[in-house]
């Protein structure tokens, strides 16, 4: 049984920013004690340099090393497998990656910090037309941030609520992110790593003020 927490340590200890926009998959192949090894195309793992910050799944994290033609390793500490989906992973898992912004990239999606705010479960999936519906069980110390219409971040895919409640929310996939991202491989009672929006943390701070 999952425990659902807020405020994980899953985060590089530096701040980067990432948009949602899933650019490659990677297939996770292996942990050797707190290290998590993924294959990746050579054009994304050509990109990458010792310390360079990776959001898997969401979560951002640290190549500690110089990647090999199609693959890369990063450090996952305890505190990060234990609470995001990380530590749920299986061989073979397809995995969304995306690395941080430059100053040239082009804000698709929205702010995403790699900072995951907790595990949602998906406990609904269905068809309509050419769009996936699906529906995620949620914390209820998270439902405040979460909205409809709103901003989320599901294993680091910037998404569109439409609809929220305290138990639940619900999101629409088109066919591009369904065919393009780890969505078309999951399954009823498989956990997400979820990130609400910055903005909305931020706001709550001010008004407690």
């Amino acid at each position: 049984m999952v425990k659902f927490q807020s405020r994980p340590y899953s985060r590089d200890e530096r701040e980067n920013m990432f948009t949602g926009i899933i650019t490659h998959l990677g297939k996770f192949i292996g942990i050797k004690k707190s290290v998590f090894t993924f294959i990746a195309n050579p054009a994304f793992c050509k990109k990458i340099s010792k310390g360079t910050s990776i959001a898997v799944n969401g979560v951002c994290l640290t190549a500690f090393a110089k990647p090999a033609q199609n693959s890369f390793s990063v450090e996952v500490m305890p505190e990060t497998q234990k609470k995001t989906m990380l530590g749920h992973l299986k061989i073979n898992d397809l995995t969304n990656l995306e690395l941080p912004v430059t100053p040239t990239t082009l804000l698709s999606g929205h702010i995403v910090q790699g900072h995951i705010d907790g595990i949602a479960k998906l406990v609904r999936i269905e068809r309509n037309k050419n769009s996936h519906i699906l529906q995620f069980s949620i914390p209820d110390n998270l439902s405040k941030y979460i909205t409809e219409k709103g901003s989320i971040a599901v294993n680091g895919i910037s998404l569109t609520i439409i609809e929220a409640k305290r138990k639940y929310f619900i999101v629409g996939i088109i066919p591009y992110t369904w065919k393009n991202t780890m969505l078309n491989t999951i399954k009823i009672g498989d956990f997400v790593n979820i990130e609400v929006d910055i903005l909305a943390k931020y706001i709550e701070k001010l008004l407690k003020k």
